[in-house]
């Protein structure tokens, strides 16, 4: 038995078919047949019901097929690993990001990184701080742009690029008038996203650390919360990338007069093999938010 007898099984499985099975895996029909034919006597079971125009798994089939796609899956990955410590800059990278940060932050970031590192293939997922460092230490991840220190020795990160807090408000507000708005005062009526949310802490540590802000209302998204200030429903704190959304939402946006923010950083495993393509990742992000902060405090006004 070997792997590429394995590939050709999950080939028929998936077409049903041995002619259409042998397309995919570049061979001829017979050549495909054969090694299947070569599979079930080893086996000693029938793997596939053919016909003239189907080739249907088997029950015996069925079970050993999830056993066949992950020793396919494993030896792939073996291979990808060594590939990837050969030029740590090239194969898979997968990267967790916050879900505050990811929409705004991705689209500036792909070309970019595109360009500095070809070879790269960024696979980006999506996830609150929690899961995203559960992933990290579980090796699901190999990177993850968080906006809150790690803790552990397991784990290190380093500052990419500092992100202001803007005050959201709907244009017929009070506060709306002035041209920078005090953290506290924003406390009476602000949104906060749901727990869990690393944003949710920092709005309430920034409007004074009262846990019962936001009310009843714990929006599950950013995007939730902006759609609920530009409805009139209350205030909130958005961090500087999502302006463009929160403007076009029609939303007043306003500096901070204590300037809060928060830092995005990449953190990654202490061990990992491939550090270069994380420093590599982080430089690319951090050359292209320079003086990200000082541009969208000065355009909030």
């Amino acid at each position: 038995m070997n792997l590429r007898d394995l590939s050709y099984l999950l080939a028929v499985v998936e077409h049903e078919h041995f002619g259409r099975a042998a397309r995919a895996c570049g061979v001829s029909q017979p050549t495909l047949s054969v090694q299947i034919r070569k599979l079930e006597d080893l086996m000693g079971v029938a793997l596939f019901e053919r016909t003239s125009k189907t080739a249907a798994p088997t029950a015996a089939c069925l079970q050993l097929v999830g056993h066949a796609r992950d020793a396919v899956t494993s030896a792939e990955a073996i291979l990808a690993t060594a590939r990837n410590l050969r030029d740590p800059l090239s194969g898979r990278f997968r990267l967790g990001i916050i879900p505050t940060l990811a929409p705004y932050l991705l689209p500036l970031i792909f070309a970019p990184l595109r360009q500095a590192l070809p070879m790269l293939e960024l696979e980006p997922w999506e996830d609150q701080t929690d899961a995203l460092l559960e992933r990290l230490r579980a090796h699901e991840l190999d990177a993850a742009l968080l906006a809150t220190e790690v803790d552990g020795p397991d784990l290190v990160s380093r500052p990419l690029f500092a992100e202001p807090f803007l005050a959201a408000l709907p244009p017929e507000h009070p506060l709306a008038g002035r041209s920078v708005i005090r953290e506290t005062d924003l406390a009476r009526d602000i949104l906060v996203l749901a727990d869990g949310h690393c944003l949710r802490d920092q709005t309430v540590e920034a409007c004074g650390g009262d846990a019962a802000l936001g009310g009843p209302l714990r929006a599950a998204s950013l995007p939730t919360l902006l759609n609920m200030v530009a409805a009139g429903y209350g205030t909130t704190l958005i961090p500087g990338l999502a302006a463009g959304a929160a403007q076009d939402a029609g939303i007043v946006l306003r500096p901070l007069a204590a300037r809060a923010g928060r830092t995005v950083r990449i953190a990654w495993r202490a061990h990992f093999p491939r550090r270069a393509a994380v420093e590599a990742v982080g430089e690319v992000i951090a050359t292209r938010l320079r003086g990200f902060a000082e541009g969208a405090a000065a355009g909030a006004v």
